[in-house]
């Protein structure tokens, strides 16, 4: 039994219990994780431990650990691709004809982008030819010669054969397998040296031949090169039936110099033809192909032509690029969420992970599947692995300004930033680090704003100097123009964020001179509501720090506070966190350092105005905890300091009664609510208030809803 499972694993440990599972009822199976010359030896034992399909596909294993732990397994199937270290090709053919029964036994080989170092074997006799079994065998950029070629050719059994990408110059050998080869992928042969009716002649000797891919991805400065080439596959579409009758799939893709005329004698006169590779041909909208709908195409006439291109070339890079150019158009007022396109985007990026072209193409396929109410419609996990693949991409390149821009237009979301789960502090210092190197404005804004939220959610203490500094700059710079806009907004909700509940960058705000920058805006801007409720906001999560109140004991900046808790003519957003401060730094009369009688008259102002506050329905404020309230529900406290933070709770508990209900069990106030309703000192005001809070709660539990 030859079982089928693949099984991707990363500590050794777990190898072991599989491997134990495994034995235990006695089953066959394949490799496809990363092995070493530590780990590999585990599949020493090929009595008790049977492979028959194994994959070390970018793998660092010497040839020697190589063939110690496979080379005595019988094999059927091996992908040694791209693996480093000692392997090379010769290594890995010399092991397995070393092994009587893999010799016979493998029927598959995969030796992609190895080194194939053929001059060091020692015996002359040993070679591909020597692997008796072998059906099929992929070579692609690889230093294959025309001896090697030929060698490969004498397989009595071979079957489908990949030497794209090789330096091979003569394909003549191929006539030694005609009766038996299927699938020929000799894409990009580029020292081909061939006259074109040669050429045409051994290609046409493939009777067998069901798959042909003679495709070609020159880069615009080479188009001159392949002509040749062209030349040959304009001939094999314009020739007979009887040329290679067999086939059902052919790909020229990238041969621009093939006609409509070739192409549709070609189609015509195959009526089992299943695929046809057309990409950067610019035939792929011919008028032939519109009534053959179970042909495959690739091409750019549209997104399943595209779709198909980016399945099939998945390791051409120019291609993927091209294909990716197009689907940008065909998404560019994309409507409905295509999942299955974004996994392909996806799925290029991962196979090109330092490839700037296709990055630059890619990430803006990704805004444009994902934008508008888009990425809600698709699954959480295909946003998640989007999220890394941006990520990766602004990590890859830092200095590219239309990357990052195409990155931040795809995360500025926020349904991505709030609801996805991903690193919210890789990704924010990935934006603040682009962002104090560079100047756009756009980008500027796109920064600031995502920064705005990802603080919000998760920042490491420790880290906030950096964008301490840098979101202060800007508030500065726009400052001293005197500027609104949104950046100097977002610059400002982002400060808030970082102070909220974090005494550690409230510290560092005042270390950065950031309270002196602040004191300059609040005046400047005093007819600017949204500017002046997010700079309060700041000031009074520096309020509720105590070892921080003493910073903020300056009579000209709370004089200036309280004329605007008093100003009726100011929104109440803006009084609420100008009584905030006021309540907090009156809260403690010990550590009050100023006049006395200005404390008292806080008080007394803060009462008076607070009773005045019309309800709000909007949503003004969220808090993380109800923690900084507890102080001041003291049944000491006097009653402006009680009567601003039961408004604050009534507010917050009547807008999401659901998430709010919940906060005020966990962090014990409710029991100091019930304590200021029953003291006989409390304000009839805050009784009133609190009894309405009480019963907001109580009639949402005994509805039977649950906290979010």
């Amino acid at each position: 039994m030859v079982c089928g499972y693949f099984v991707n694993l990363n500590f050794l440990n777990f190898i072991l219990c599989i491997f134990l599972l495994l034995n235990l009822f006695n089953m066959h199976y394949c490799l496809l994780f990363m092995l070493n010359d530590s780990t590999v030896g585990i599949f020493r034992d090929s009595k008790e431990l049977r492979l028959r399909r194994a994959s070390i596909r970018c793998c660092v294993m010497s040839a020697d650990a190589f063939r110690l732990a496979l080379c005595s397994h019988r094999l059927l199937e091996l992908d040694a691709s791209w693996a480093s270290e000692g392997l090379t090709g010769a290594s890995v053919v010399s092991g397995l004809v070393s092994s009587p029964e893999c010799s016979v036994s493998l029927q598959r080989l995969s030796l992609n982008g190895l080194h194939l170092d053929w001059g060091s074997l020692e015996e002359s006799c040993v070679g591909f030819s020597s692997l008796l079994g072998l059906r099929t065998l992929h070579l692609a950029n690889t230093d294959l010669t025309d001896d090697i070629l030929e060698d490969i050719c004498s397989l009595p059994h071979l079957e489908s054969l990949d030497i794209s990408c090789t330096p091979v110059s003569n394909l003549s050998a191929l006539l030694q397998c005609k009766n038996s080869l299927r699938s020929l992928i000799a894409h990009r042969l580029r020292q081909l040296n061939m006259s074109p009716s040669r050429l045409l002649f051994v290609l046409s000797q493939l009777d067998a031949l069901r798959h042909l891919d003679f495709s070609d991805d020159r880069p615009p400065a080479e188009d001159t090169d392949g002509r040749d080439g062209d030349e040959v596959a304009r001939q094999l579409l314009e020739g007979s039936s009887r040329i290679l009758p067999s086939l059902v799939s052919l790909d020229l893709s990238g041969r621009k110099m093939i006609g409509e005329a070739a192409l549709a004698a070609f189609v015509e006169s195959r009526s089992g033809l299943i695929f046809l590779g057309l990409l950067a041909t610019g035939l792929s909208s011919s008028h032939v192909l519109t009534s053959l709908r179970n042909l495959k195409v690739t091409g750019e006439a549209n997104e399943n032509q595209v779709c198909e291109a980016l399945r099939k070339y998945t390791e051409r890079e120019c291609f993927v690029q091209k294909a990716l150019i197009q689907l940008y158009r065909l998404t560019t007022d994309a409507d409905t969420a295509q999942p299955d396109m974004l996994e392909l985007v996806l799925g290029a990026m991962k196979s090109h992970p330092s490839s700037l072209h296709v990055h630059l193409v890619a990430t803006a396929c990704v805004f444009n599947l994902t934008t508008q109410d888009l990425a809600e419609a698709m699954p959480v996990s295909l946003i998640c692995s989007t999220i890394t693949q941006l990520l990766h991409a602004m990590k890859t390149f830092p200095n590219h300004q239309q990357v990052q821009k195409n990155c931040l237009l795809a995360l500025c979301s926020d349904y991505i930033l709030q609801d996805i789960p991903f690193d919210r502090y890789v990704a924010a210092m990935l934006v603040i680090n682009w962002l104090s190197n560079h100047q756009d404005p756009t980008l500027q804004r796109m920064a600031v704003a995502v920064i705005s939220i990802l603080v919000a959610k998760e920042i490491t203490q420790g880290a906030e100097n950096l964008f301490l500094n840098q979101l202060l700059a800007i508030v500065q710079q726009k400052a001293m123009v005197g500027v609104v806009d949104s950046t100097l907004k977002f610059a400002l909700s982002a400060l808030w964020n970082l102070t909220d509940e974090m005494p550690s960058a409230a510290r560092s705000f005042i270390q950065c001179q950031g309270l002196e920058l602040y004191e300059e805006v609040l005046e400047s801007y005093y007819n600017e509501p949204t500017i002046q409720q997010k700079i309060l906001g700041l000031l009074n999560n520096i309020a509720e720090v105590k070892e921080l109140q003493a910073d903020l004991m300056d009579e000209g900046l709370l004089e200036h506070i309280v004329i605007l808790l008093k100003d009726t003519q100011v929104e109440v957003g803006v009084r609420y966190f100008a009584g905030g401060i006021l309540a907090h730094l009156t809260s403690k009369a010990e550590a009050w350092t100023l006049d006395q009688d200005f404390r008292d008259a806080i008080l007394k102002q803060l009462h008076e105005s607070i009773i005045t506050w019309a309800h709000l329905e909007r949503e003004m404020v969220s808090y993380r905890s109800f923690c900084p309230f507890c102080p001041l529900l003291q049944t000491c406290q006097p009653s402006g300091v009680q009567l601003w933070a039961v408004w604050a709770i009534h507010l917050v508990c009547s807008q999401n009664t659901s998430h709010y209900s919940s906060m005020l069990e966990r962090d014990g106030v409710t029991e100091l609510l019930k304590a200021l309703a029953a003291h006989p000192d409390t304000h009839s005001d805050i009784q009133r208030l609190v009894g309405s809070i009480l019963r907001t709660v109580e009639g949402h539990q005994s509805s039977g809803a649950q906290p979010l």
